[in-house]
């Protein structure tokens, strides 16, 4: 009898957890003009790089467009001195790999038929899922430093490999450091 009322009580405790706790506002988060204020468990919150219809320049730079890239000559080695590398569990770009974008953008901007393709890349902890979001965050976090520096974001692109193309194979944490990073690869037209 005492077993039942607990697990009655328990599920419904459950129940109005699931019901309150879901679908609150983010905090912290800016709110773009024209876009509905994002809420936690929405599925569509649309292409925030993008300026929103009807609003003009926002700061932010539509993705370039990897079709315009298809054909052009990739060099992988170039810029691998260039790697910037992630603190665990972050897409901020430390302020001493901010250098190292710089010359990628310098390079960039004196030679114009060239673009880059910035691959973010995770080390072996955490989901699928988890690792390709992340990769995504770090690649769109060099990006955005690019463009910061005055390369056009049209010659941007980025890719998320998360935890698929280790630089290291290992399991410890030098190596996992040594995974946790953007590689640039240089686009020739």
């Amino acid at each position: 009898m005492k077993v039942t009322k607990f697990v009655n009580l328990v599920a419904v405790g459950l129940a109005l957890t699931c019901a309150v706790g879901c679908k609150k506002k983010p905090v912290g988060v800016t709110e773009l003009p024209g876009h509905k204020p994002a809420v936690i468990g929405d599925t569509d919150q649309g292409n925030m790089l993008q300026n929103p219809p009807g609003t003009g320049d926002t700061g932010t730079t539509p993705m370039g467009n990897p079709a315009d890239w298809a054909n052009a000559t990739r060099n992988e080695t170039k810029f691998a001195a260039n790697t910037v590398h992630f603190k665990y569990d972050s897409s901020v770009v430390p302020s001493s790999d901010k250098s190292k974008i710089a010359e990628v953008a310098d390079y960039l901007k004196g030679t114009p038929n060239t673009g880059v393709e910035v691959d973010g890349h995770c080390d072996e902890r955490g989901t699928d899922e988890y690792n390709r979001a992340l990769g995504e965050r770090r690649a769109l976090a060099v990006r955005e430093e690019l463009i910061a520096q005055g390369v056009d974001g049209a010659r941007v692109m980025t890719v998320s490999f998360g935890r698929s193309r280790p630089a290291d194979t290992g399991h410890s944490d030098a190596s996992h450091a040594k995974n946790r990073r953007a590689e640039f690869v240089l686009l020739t037209k």
